[in-house]
């Protein structure tokens, strides 16, 4: 059948057909076969799509980081910003806290640590970062052993003579470290010499950290020998107290063997050696 004796509807559908075919041919030759595909405005630019996300300065501290595949872990709640540290836990019973500052250090730490899982008793370890960053298994092995790791500084400076920028750098870079070698951001926060201002306060709340003090002050930083440091926890003990000593800073072998003698007492007189939860009152 020749062209010019198809009928009128046959010429329509080949006619359909071959710019059909052409538009196709078009359409391949002129494609980059490396772009992504997607939806186009009428002008024929690129439609406009969900903002692309800001990313993070490199020094920004990352509350919460995601891990593996997983979904991210829900935003923790930051605590208010207090005008004084927590000096004791308002338990009833009869329980107490441990804390250890300064550390880790490798010539002390460790015996604290062995004793401490003889008995099976966590502690709080604040510990500096600079000493974290040298000792980053004495770290682990604090988390392991379910011990709370809490921010002391990165080297332990006199925080009110710290303009608000290096008090920063002195709390995000060891709350960097503690997170990188233990997985867990720290939840507490404790002041050099027990040294607080209005700035470590407020940039301890803002990156999710209670500002934690003490009750009993062993003085054991004045290197006064085992005894007087297992008197002075004896006259201190009482439900809710806090307890420092130090792992680090000096010769802290009285509080190696003190701890050895006071902490098998305790446990006999009925008391029970914890760790506080966040404290959220």
């Amino acid at each position: 059948m020749k062209d010019d004796q198809l009928t009128p509807g046959r010429r329509k559908v080949l006619r359909a057909a071959a710019a059909l075919g052409l538009a196709a041919t078009a359409g391949c030759a002129g494609a980059d076969p490396s772009a992504a595909p997607g939806p186009t405005a009428p002008s024929g630019a690129a439609a406009a799509g969900p903002p692309a996300a800001r990313a993070l300065k490199p020094s920004a501290y990352r509350l919460q980081p995601m891990a593996g595949h997983g979904p991210p872990r829900a935003p923790r709640a930051l605590p208010r910003v207090r005008k004084a540290p927590i000096l004791r836990l308002d338990r009833r019973d009869r329980s107490m806290v441990l804390t250890f500052d300064d550390g880790p250090d490798p010539r002390y730490t460790p015996a604290i640590l062995r004793t401490l899982r003889e008995y099976d008793v966590r502690a709080m370890f604040f510990v500096c970062g600079e000493m974290a960053a040298d000792s980053p298994d004495l770290l682990r092995e604090m988390a392991d052993d379910g011990h709370l790791i809490g921010n002391h500084t990165w080297n332990h400076p006199l925080l009110p003579k710290l303009s608000r920028a290096a008090t920063r750098r002195q709390i995000e870079s060891t709350c960097d470290v503690i997170e990188h070698l233990t997985g867990e951001p720290p939840a507490w926060f404790r002041a050099p010499y027990g040294a607080w201002n209005r700035n470590a306060f407020q940039l301890g709340a803002e990156y999710g950290m209670e500002p934690l003090a003490w009750t009993v002050d062993t003085l054991d930083w004045t290197e006064p020998g085992a005894k007087a440091i297992v008197r002075r926890v004896y006259a201190g003990a009482a439900p809710g107290v806090v307890v420092l000593s130090h792992d680090a800073g000096g010769d802290r072998s009285g509080t190696v063997d003190a701890l050895r003698t006071y902490l098998p007492d305790l446990l006999a007189s009925g008391y029970r050696i914890t760790v506080p939860n966040r404290y959220t009152t």
